[in-house]
């Protein structure tokens, strides 16, 4: 965790320094989640906000850097998996217009807090999960005067979820909606 501040930090110092200035901010949307490859599973919406820095380099390429809380997971007939994740995308910004971007990088998400019950007659399981999750991320934004940022984004992940040999191996699969808004 310490490292993930450190960086987003690292992100804030460097980006006073771009050409193009700061681009700082709130955020807040809705996650459409689920765990891939592993059978019977359902997606989870859930609520994901936070804060965004960034900058462009030039009229073309631009670096943000988000710190969010994130809720992900999968809903399932025997039980629930709610998976709850401080994450940091780091996506690097090709803007095709002055407003229309494309995204890609990689997010480090560390686990807060999780729910994975599961029930199987009368017993009750609780799967236990990885701490760390690392994802890649592509997606799309809008930078809408007056300070509007519109995004959708995929996040895939690339390490699994479970850290449990008796439950199928799966990795988060999330669909990102967002509003934001810059305050400079």
């Amino acid at each position: 965790m310490k490292k993930l501040i450190l960086i987003t930090l690292a992100l804030i110092s460097t980006s006073t320094f771009f050409g193009q200035g700061l681009d700082l901010g709130i955020k807040a949307g809705v996650n459409f989640a689920t765990i891939t490859d592993a059978s019977g599973l359902d997606n989870r919406t859930g609520f994901v906000g936070g804060v965004f820095v960034g900058g462009k380099f030039n009229d073309k390429i631009g670096l943000q850097a988000d710190l969010l809380y994130s809720q992900q997971g999968a809903e399932f007939e025997l039980g629930e998996f709610d998976l709850n994740y401080v994450n940091v995308p780091i996506v690097l910004k090709y803007y095709l217009t002055d407003i229309v971007n494309v995204q890609l990088g990689p997010q480090f998400g560390i686990l807060i807090d999780d729910d994975t019950q599961t029930v199987v007659g009368e017993t009750i399981n609780d799967i236990a999960t990885n701490d760390f999750d690392l994802s890649g991320v592509v997606g799309v934004g809008l930078d809408i005067p007056l300070g509007i940022r519109v995004e959708g984004r995929y996040n895939f992940g690339l390490s699994d979820v479970p850290d449990n040999d008796g439950f199928d191996k799966g990795k988060n699969s999330v669909i990102t909606l967002s509003l934001g808004y810059s305050f400079l």
